[in-house]
């Protein structure tokens, strides 16, 4: 770093403007509050000048999270006043010594085994590691559905048609499905798709297009992901479960897709043209109780899409400012009269104390955090 900083300034960097960059589900802050994350160190020196550190950051993510957030670090580029850079050195995984212990000992419990026919180690592992996901089913709701243990907490769920379902996405480490179980939708479920963003996934046949169907009565299901044509939940690999749910489709424009082809279904879908208002305006509502039905800034939140930029605009209307959305917070806290900040990012709580503290009118972003908003900032998203 070029000048003299401290530890503290170093650690309030990382926060800032790591702040909102990855989602909610790898917000630094999130992620200590859960545990998943430990407190933070920095080591510093000084010489000629100049400060000089080595952050150490302890994880229990997994790999690819931790790649991620390790890689976020890397785009601090400021510290207090002074220009910084952040290089990562090294990820190191603790755990490889308690490894070794395991190996060892597994390999004497194999050694002392006798059977007839003995598994391979991969499959032992398969099954261990199968056994330990399938006991991580829950129960929801007096009709005792099957679910994952995020479908208590998450803001998105998944529906699917059975146990079996739940428990092969569990084994894919997607842990926020919940099974319908019948013919019937539950009204348990039916609830659900009214508090959260629901996707049904559901079997690669026609019985799967019948249950999208029952759920227009009761749901409020905003996207579709299907199966390939003749496989089911169930049987799927990991990898078909993720590129299902990536190729997911919003349900009114799949409903419309298949079922305008005879004439019944072409007066089914005219049908649906007035309902389909309706629950688009409840969907609407459940997403953002607090706003009105036009989103204010819409061009300007758009033209932002997939830029990870904020607009600052002044009480005049007019754009004083364009910067990186890690930036905001440390921008507004400089800054008098700004009116509203669209940006293509996450509104966090953060966020929305500094906007009240600066009487700031609207924040209008992509999506939000669970916030508690006692002041006058409105906040707007489209999710």
């Amino acid at each position: 770093m070029d000048g003299i900083v401290e530890k503290p300034d170093v650690v309030g960097a990382i926060f800032g403007q790591t702040e909102g960059l990855l989602g909610e589900e790898l917000d630094l802050r999130e992620l200590q509050k859960s545990g998943r994350v430990g407190r933070i160190d920095v080591e510093m020196s000084k010489k000629n000048g100049k400060s000089f550190g080595k952050i150490t950051v302890p994880s229990s993510l997994d790999r690819v999270e931790t790649a991620i957030l390790a890689a976020a670090l890397e785009t601090v580029d400021r510290v207090g006043p002074c220009e910084a850079k952040v290089k990562i050195i090294n990820i190191e995984d603790t755990r490889s010594h308690k490894r070794e212990q395991v190996i060892e000992r597994a390999q004497e419990i194999l050694k002392n085994m006798i059977q007839k026919t003995v598994p391979e180690s991969k499959e032992i592992s398969e099954k261990v590691r199968d056994s330990v996901k399938t006991a991580e089913v829950c129960e929801y709701g007096p009709e005792k559905l099957a679910c994952g243990p995020d479908v208590f907490d998450s803001d998105e769920i998944i529906i699917v048609e059975g146990r079996a379902d739940v428990i092969n996405l569990l084994k894919a480490d997607i842990k926020n499905a919940i099974a319908v179980q019948g013919k019937h939708i539950p009204d348990s479920v039916a609830e659900l798709t009214k508090q959260k963003t629901a996707i049904a996934f559901v079997d690669g046949d026609r019985g799967g297009d019948l249950i999208l169907k029952q759920m227009e009565e009761s749901c409020e299901i905003d996207y579709v992901a299907k199966a390939p044509d003749g496989k089911e939940v169930e049987e799927l690999t990991k990898k078909e479960i993720l590129k299902c749910l990536r190729n997911k489709m919003p349900y009114n424009q799949y409903m419309d897709r298949v079922f305008h082809h005879s004439k019944e279904q072409r007066h089914y879908h005219r049908g649906r043209e007035a309902h389909g208002l309706e629950r688009q305006n409840r969907s609407f509502h459940k997403e953002s109780k607090a706003r009105n039905k036009t989103l204010p800034f819409s061009k300007e939140l758009e033209s932002l899409k997939g830029s990870l930029k904020a607009l600052f605009i002044d009480r005049e209307d007019k754009k004083v400012l364009e910067t990186e959305v890690r930036n905001i917070a440390d921008e507004l806290e400089k800054r008098e009269d700004i009116k509203a900040v669209v940006f293509d990012g996450i509104v966090t709580q953060r966020l929305v104390d500094i906007a009240n503290k600066k009487n700031v009118d609207y924040l209008v972003a992509v999506k939000k955090t669970r916030i508690k908003n006692d002041g006058p900032v409105k906040v707007y998203t489209e999710a």
